[in-house]
């Protein structure tokens, strides 16, 4: 039997699928642990994510996609990578001039906050729309 190279990607929110297409080379994520490449046939796993930027780096086929995610979570088996987050947003769909407004806002609520809640709500809410904006511009 020949060893299958590709794999599938599914990202999924509580809004419904974002993304869902074969992957043919390496989709790179952030766990809580560091960095993680994943290919075809890799071990089954379960790991948690940070809000970060999900990588899927093509075979050179079509153009590497980047998907902005707050959090959740990564499984692979059967050949498919499948990641829940809260929320995700394939870089071309970004607004960035509303996340940028989003950075700015979380930014005074941060130098407002009042109580160890708020900065910590303020901190979440930038490092959002900074992701956002990272994925959106490659900045």
């Amino acid at each position: 039997m020949a060893e299958q190279h590709t794999f599938k990607v599914v990202i999924v929110t509580p809004a419904g699928e974002v993304f869902v297409q074969p992957g043919t080379g390496l989709a790179v994520i952030t766990t809580l642990n560091g960095e993680l490449g994943v290919m075809a046939n890799h071990n089954p796993f379960i790991a948690a994510l940070k809000t970060s930027e999900v990588k899927l780096e093509n075979d050179g086929s079509e153009a590497d996609e980047l998907i902005a995610i707050n959090g959740g979570f990564a499984e692979f088996s059967d050949n498919t990578l499948t990641i829940v987050a809260d929320a995700a947003e394939r870089a071309g769909d970004i607004d960035v001039a509303r996340a940028e407004s989003a950075r700015q806002r979380a930014e005074r609520h941060l130098q407002e906050a009042q109580n160890k809640r708020e900065e910590q709500r303020a901190k979440a809410a930038l490092l959002r729309a900074v992701n956002r904006i990272h994925a959106a511009t490659g900045q």
